[in-house]
């Protein structure tokens, strides 16, 4: 047998394997988990308050812009880059909401602080970017520190006037439910007490502390949307956030518009 005999067989029999590794299912791939469903309970699209200015923005097909301002959860602490922090997903479900609409949305969010620290920055973080809607996410580590709010909401309502004072619509965000943060026996006098500010200041809630307890009361495990220090929210946990909070904006924008065009009709 010659070399060249040698070399044909080695060919087919190497031809033979690769044929065999690449036929589709010969071998199998592992499965991916599948992620949990997120669809957002038609009481959490109501945030309350209005979203006038920005209603009025997209029916004139005007930029808006969007500051989030917050802590960590606002930062993106958790997640697996700053694209899948939640104000960079919310982006995009507002995208998908109003096609043709073009959106800015800022990520203000610096670990650790409280409303008294993001007070001392909102000329420069807030006021400075000339927003059309701010998200506003507070009380977490006020809670799990053990700081009370012992203003009665006054540093709130300060922040509040700055934001209406300049034309913006603004919208609360409450804690989130997590295993730190329900430790604490006074969690739910925190979402209670941010919920009547809202209500009193007639400025819109993002109820996030009950949509992310409707996970955990409909089968999911804190791991499906925490990470493992039991505070902050994984990829799929800040994405469905950015959905419900997404839907409830579009059903809050969309009522003015309609109304209007009503009315014009008329």
């Amino acid at each position: 047998m010659t070399l060249f005999d040698l070399a044909g067989r080695a060919t087919k029999s190497l031809a033979a394997t690769l044929f065999v590794l690449f036929i589709p299912g010969a071998v199998a791939a592992e499965p991916a988990a599948p992620q949990p469903r997120c669809a957002t309970p038609h009481d959490l699209m109501r945030l309350g308050g209005s979203l006038a200015h920005v209603a009025r923005k997209i029916e004139k097909q005007q930029p808006v812009t969007i500051v989030a301002i917050g802590s960590s959860s606002t930062a993106g602490a958790g997640a697996s880059s700053p694209a899948a922090s939640y104000p960079s997903r919310l982006g995009v479900e507002l995208q998908k909401q109003f096609p043709a609409q073009r959106f800015s949305v800022v990520n203000q969010g610096v670990n650790g602080e409280e409303v008294p620290d993001m007070l001392k920055r909102f000329d420069t973080a807030v006021i400075a970017q000339k927003p059309d809607l701010v998200l506003w996410q507070l009380g977490t580590n006020s809670l799990i520190r053990d700081h009370a709010m012992t203003d009665r909401g006054a540093s709130i309502r300060d922040g509040l006037n700055r934001i209406r004072a300049v034309g913006a619509d603004v919208i609360l965000i409450d804690p989130q439910y997590a295993p730190k943060v329900i430790a604490k026996p006074l969690a739910p006098q925190m979402v209670d007490f941010i919920a009547n500010v809202s209500k009193q200041e007639d400025v819109g809630l993002f109820r996030r502390f009950e949509a992310m307890k409707r996970w955990n009361d409909d089968g999911l495990p804190f791991s499906a949307f925490t990470i493992a220090d039991g505070l902050h929210m994984n990829d799929w946990g800040y994405a469905c956030m950015a959905h419900h909070l997404g839907a409830a904006i579009a059903e809050a924008v969309k009522r003015p518009i309609v109304s209007a065009k009503a009315s014009n009709a008329r």
